[in-house]
């Protein structure tokens, strides 16, 4: 099936007229895994009989003549550090070997709750830090379009499985750019909600006043579809709030008069092939009826260090529970407790996760605390008022998701402070906790995708979803491209 064109509609519409059975259409889907991927690399636990017996569930509703939800039903997959009982929840690390939770996240009880066909858990980057997925235990998720690249990180996995139909749509997490960046790498679509939209309960922490769980689809509509489904207050996540109206009712809305706001700073650094297929989109919105308005947003240049001080800085704090005492791994030979939570966190933990907890512990200590932290906090009230005044005069702003395609595999362990700058487009949203979304926009020489990053305001994301649908629907023809591998519907 073509990607930019919803799944999700279509597939119930199919299941609810019996055209094919819910059992069999997970068995597509569980055929594809078995059948591609050892190429992608994209899950690392498979949950296939448990996506039958709810595949069964459904097929005895339709049976019975009754009405099925929207998804119900469709075969999708979780990012491994959402919490699902009984199944293996491992983040990508060592530390968390054969781990299985006692109790399911609340983005996936929702999902559960509505029948939901789960065929597994996806790979990412080791404790969802990373910009390939190549720090995962498993070793890296591949690219679709190429498999001598990378899907991107840290929800790679999940954009490998779904740009290479193994998936109808997934769950990832979002801290610092790990929704937008696979999913502009791999040519689909990833939401990152506003912070505080969706529930993080029984998501495992990088940094907690970043993360945030949102979906990554094929297209505008079956995000929108999920988004909508996973948009609830939940009273176990003390940042969560109440959230109004559909978003997906929201995308046929005419965008004539929309101004849409654009930065010369967010294309500092950015490829050439990736400035124009921006720039292109701009003139897309433009021949919708938008407006273009020109922003100034000179406090964009704080946003990496303050960045990564700050999610540093809560990494160190929230990784400090793994420790072998209570759950996970642990070493095998020590003389004392202090050596074996040392032994332990020294031989659980990846390179990149023990640079960045030491990297974090570094800012939070005595002598550093004011010189870092506590500046970097500062300036990270700037870059929210930035916005907020950006947005007084825009409803939506435009960017490059990420300033280059994807990049070839290990190149991310070469330099970490290149892969760093890859999140020079993405964590702004996250440091101001606002609704960005990545979407495909054209491909470069090297037919690798090129993603659009759409931001929105606060609780936005109808706007937001609005704009991106009606970008989506005019560039289908010329953009867009069906995925190569995995299951044709």
């Amino acid at each position: 099936m073509e990607t930019g064109t919803g799944k999700i509609k279509k597939l119930h519409e199919s299941l609810q007229n019996k055209e094919f059975s819910c059992e069999e259409l997970t068995q597509k889907y569980i055929k594809a895994i078995e059948a591609d991927n050892a190429a992608l690399n994209a899950y690392v636990h498979t949950t296939h009989e448990a996506a039958l017996q709810t595949a069964r569930k459904v097929d005895a509703k339709i049976a019975r003549g009754e009405q099925l939800d929207l998804l119900e039903g469709i075969p999708m997959t979780l990012k491994d550090n959402i919490s699902t009982k009984g199944i293996e929840t491992t983040c990508g690390s060592k530390m968390l070997e054969n781990y299985r939770p006692v109790f399911d996240a609340t983005v996936w009880e929702l999902l559960q709750n509505r029948n939901a066909v789960l065929l597994g858990k996806t790979n990412m980057d080791e404790f969802a830090m990373g910009s390939s997925s190549e720090t995962s235990v498993y070793g890296g998720s591949w690219n679709p379009h190429n498999t001598d690249y990378v899907a991107g990180g840290s929800s790679g996995g999940v954009a490998s499985a779904v740009a290479g139909n193994l998936a109808v749509y997934g769950l990832g997490t979002d801290t610092g750019g790990s929704i937008r960046q696979p999913a502009s790498f791999c040519g689909i679509v990833g939401l990152k909600p506003t912070y505080g939209a969706v529930s993080r309960y029984g998501v495992v922490a990088y940094a907690s006043s970043f993360d945030q769980v949102g979906p990554i689809a094929t297209s505008v509509e079956d995000i929108a579809l999920v988004h909508d489904a996973l948009a609830k207050y939940d009273p176990k996540d003390s940042t969560s709030r109440s959230t109004e109206g559909s978003a997906y009712n929201a995308l046929p809305k005419d965008i004539k008069g929309m101004k849409i706001g654009f930065a010369k700073q967010y294309f500092n650094g950015v490829r050439e092939e990736v400035k124009q297929a921006v720039e292109k989109s701009m003139q897309v919105y433009q021949d919708l009826g938008a407006e273009l308005v020109e922003l100034d947003l000179p406090q964009l240049s704080y946003s990496l260090p303050v960045y990564y001080i700050l999610s540093c800085a809560e990494a160190s704090s929230n990784l400090g529970r793994f420790d072998g005492i209570r759950y996970g791994y642990k070493t095998q030979h020590y003389n004392d407790v202090n050596e074996m939570v040392a032994k332990t966190r020294s031989e659980g933990f990846g390179d990149e996760v023990k640079r960045r907890i030491l990297l974090g512990t570094y800012v939070l200590s005595a002598g550093y605390y004011d010189a870092y932290y506590k500046k970097a906090q500062s300036l990270r009230g700037v870059l929210i008022e930035a916005f907020k005044s950006a947005f007084e005069r825009c409803d939506v702003i435009v960017a490059p998701t990420v300033p280059m395609t994807a990049f070839e595999r290990n190149k991310a362990a070469q330099s970490a402070v290149e892969t760093y700058q890859t999140d020079i487009c993405t964590v702004p949203v996250n440091i101001a906790g606002l609704p960005a979304l990545s979407v495909p926009c054209g491909f470069d020489q090297k037919g690798l995708p090129i993603g659009l990053q759409l931001i929105g305001n606060s609780f936005c994301e109808a706007t937001l979803l609005n704009a991106a649908y009606q970008f989506e629907q005019a560039t289908r023809e010329t953009v867009f491209r069906a995925a190569k591998t995995g299951v044709q519907l």
